[in-house]
């Protein structure tokens, strides 16, 4: 801005405020003076905690806010085993079982004004028909082989069970927003057969995905659960040429992913998980070098590898999403401050959803994800 000076500057400020702008201008003068006499008095918040973001209505903010199937999975009837037996029968026992199809109701019931979903791959179909399911044979996370059954969204039955999903979500006046999806693996893998049929399977869901109306669905990287350590040449500095490769192959799937995902409108996103992709850094350099804008980060509040990340990995992430985040509360590292993790994607100006994905803490999974809900809609 130039500075005034002598007599004809203050001609030139006077009509300024005369003018069809002076209103404004002195709106905002007064505006400044009131907010100057209120920091003499009250403490500014820090700038990690600030809220920018202008106000928001109550239905504003339930625009904003995705239901989640992950902390009920429990209540599932699933012939999938999602976790302790125990804590699925009291659950059940408390809330009832429910099926895929009964999500949009139990969303709409319990976070009222609620409509959008992010739905878990593992809870899709209908588990007692067998023919909309295939089993193979993965590296669980233990490093050993284990069977797994998942549903197959290109089947005739699996097709047919997307469609009355739609149908349900139509009758329901409710959305499927993301898919959080666990079934294509090895996206980055040195093995470039496990690669392609990891692709395969991301775009028979994304084919799916695109039935429901979905915005997003996640990928996982896949590749090792630890991302290779470097190693030191001489003159004391490191190199990591296998992380190059892994980072290399990851890149061109998530390009044709993102190519496949655009002609549909669905977006494929990636969280930050275990392996390549518990570094946010690894995820920024994914999404900027495959430069579409059908690929981006989907952050996760707590899935990180050490205390610090839970709000400086977000920050990082946060000009990476557009479209879907994970608010989660998991008490791992004691006690995350959810409302702050809202208050720094806002920050960011972030206008996507925010998908309550309560994982462990105090709580079963549904009073969790009330909880959550109870922390985003304060935090906006």
């Amino acid at each position: 801005m130039s500075s005034f000076h002598g007599t004809q500057s203050n001609l030139d400020r006077r009509k300024f405020l005369q003018g069809a702008g002076g209103g404004l201008a002195a709106g905002l003068l007064a505006s400044s003076a009131r907010a100057s006499a209120q920091t003499q008095t009250v403490a500014p918040e820090s700038i990690a905690h600030a809220g920018v973001s202008p106000p928001m209505s109550e239905s504003q903010k339930l625009v904003r806010i995705a239901s989640n199937t992950w902390p009920i999975r429990y209540i599932f009837k699933n012939k999938l085993e999602v976790g302790s037996q125990d804590t699925a029968t009291e659950m059940k026992k408390k809330y009832g079982e429910i099926t895929m199809l009964d999500f949009p109701d139990f969303t709409k019931k319990t976070f009222p004004g609620v409509y959008q979903m992010d739905l878990w791959s593992g809870l899709f179909g209908d588990s007692e028909d067998e023919s909309q399911y295939f089993t193979a044979t993965v590296t669980g996370y233990d490093g050993k082989s284990e069977t797994v059954r998942e549903f197959d969204p290109s089947t005739a039955s699996g097709k047919k069970w997307l469609d009355t999903m739609a149908t349900t979500l139509a009758k329901t006046g409710t959305k499927c927003h993301h898919i959080s999806n666990d079934a294509p693996r090895d996206i980055c893998d040195l093995d470039p057969a496990k690669r392609r049929a990891g692709v395969t399977v991301a775009k028979k869901w994304l084919d799916g995905a695109a039935t429901l109306g979905a915005k997003s669905m996640r990928v996982n990287s896949g590749g090792p659960m630890s991302v290779p350590a470097p190693q030191l040449v001489p003159g004391g500095y490191a190199t990591n040429v296998p992380l190059e490769e892994y980072l290399a192959n990851c890149i061109e799937s998530f390009k044709e992913m993102a190519e496949y995902g655009a002609r549909l409108g669905v977006k494929v996103t990636l969280e930050n998980h275990w392996g390549i992709t518990a570094n946010p850094i690894n995820i920024r350099i994914i999404v900027e070098e495959v430069n579409n804008p059908f690929c981006e980060a989907s952050p996760d509040f707590c899935n990180w590898e050490t205390k610090y990340l839970l709000y400086h990995g977000l920050e990082a992430l946060a000009p990476y999403a557009h479209t879907t985040v994970h608010a989660k509360f998991w008490d791992r590292f004691d006690q995350p401050d959810v409302q702050r993790n809202v208050r720094i994607m806002l920050n960011n100006n972030y206008t996507g959803v925010f998908a309550l994905e309560y994982e462990d803490g105090p709580w079963d999974g549904v009073e969790g994800a009330k909880h959550l809900f109870q922390e985003v809609l304060a935090a906006m």
